[in-house]
């Protein structure tokens, strides 16, 4: 009988991630790094830490790993991979290396599928034109796995994700829906042609980050995951600055709605839901189901201080100047 990886994890990709409001009373009582080497640290919750090694150039530095949001191991370390990749584009970054972050139950899954884990994350790695370089291992109760990433960047290349202006149109690259998808898999209510595109969608490299951060026009980037569409935006936003949506403009995975209208979704929904609602108008029906989905591997989400066009980047709204994500 295969072996379905996510049966062994409480959770599941992104979506295992610490809610935000516990992981922000953490990090409140976490102490903050100063070094005036060190361009972007723990203070702005941003996609990774970036240090400055000359006048021109810096290092990207992230980790990323999890729990299964698939059942196959080749696909989850597929998954894995290009999550973690991401964070370095989505600092404007060229990912140059990674080290392979393993956690193992040997006493009840076979060696033999954490070997398909890493064969899977390699093939990414190889798409990504980077080594697998080293890492570290150890058995745990539930398979984990991720990266180490590390990246470089032309200091004036390098972009943020809280740096976007007032009046700046907000671009995003993937769909929404990755979670309402992942979570119907774990619960066999997902059909196979909607997992091969679930899979398409999270092994999708992010490598528009590398382009994005030679636009100047290009004034804020960072990538959707587990904190959802709205959770990532509130980030870029702080406390000041606003947003208005247009909701239909948002893409949304069709099979994704089909599952939000049968009320199909992962937990951690609400967890998101609740950290944004406060600073949210408009967001009356089963639209925070997708607004505020957990991805895994999603897309980016950037803003330009002019109108651009890019295939397969769908503007959706644009910065306004009362700290309110208005959804209309």
């Amino acid at each position: 009988m295969p072996i379905r990886l996510t049966t062994y994890s409480k959770g599941g990709g992104c979506g295992c991630k610490i809610a935000p409001e516990v992981l922000n009373a953490i990090l409140d009582r976490s102490p903050q790094t100063f070094n005036k080497a060190l361009l972007v640290g723990n203070s702005s919750k941003d996609d990774a830490a970036v240090y400055e090694i000359n006048d021109e150039q810096c290092l990207i530095s992230t980790t990323d790993f999890f729990l299964p949001i698939v059942d196959s191991a080749y696909d989850f370390g597929q998954i894995a991979a290009a999550n973690a990749i991401s964070d370095v584009y989505a600092m404007g970054g060229k990912p140059i290396m990674a080290l392979a972050i393993l956690g193992w139950p040997l006493d009840i899954i076979p060696i033999e599928e954490a070997q398909q884990v890493m064969k899977g994350a390699q093939a990414i790695c190889d798409r990504a034109g980077i080594p697998i370089a080293g890492g570290h291992s150890i058995q745990t109760s539930e398979p984990i796995f991720g990266l180490s990433v590390n990246g470089l960047v032309h200091k004036k290349h390098l972009k943020k994700n809280n740096t976007c202006q007032i009046g700046d149109t907000i671009y995003l690259s993937k769909p929404l829906g990755i979670g309402l998808m992942a979570n119907a898999l774990k619960h066999d209510k997902l059909s196979q042609a909607s997992y091969t595109r679930l899979l398409e969608l999270c092994t999708t490299l992010n490598t528009l980050g590398e382009q994005l951060g030679s636009m100047p026009n290009i004034s804020a980037l960072t990538d959707v995951t587990g904190f959802g569409l709205l959770g990532h935006l509130s980030e870029m936003l702080g406390n000041n600055l606003g947003a208005e949506l247009q909701l239909d403009k948002i893409p949304v995975e069709a099979e994704a709605l089909h599952l939000a209208q049968q009320f199909i979704y992962p937990n951690i929904t609400t967890n998101n839901y609740n950290y944004i609602k406060d600073r949210c108008i408009g967001l009356d029906g089963l639209e925070f189901l997708w607004l505020c989905d957990p991805q895994t591997s999603g897309g980016l989400l950037f803003t330009s201080s002019i109108e651009i066009t890019l295939d397969g980047c769908n503007p959706i709204g644009r910065i306004t100047s009362n700290g309110i994500i208005a959804i209309i």
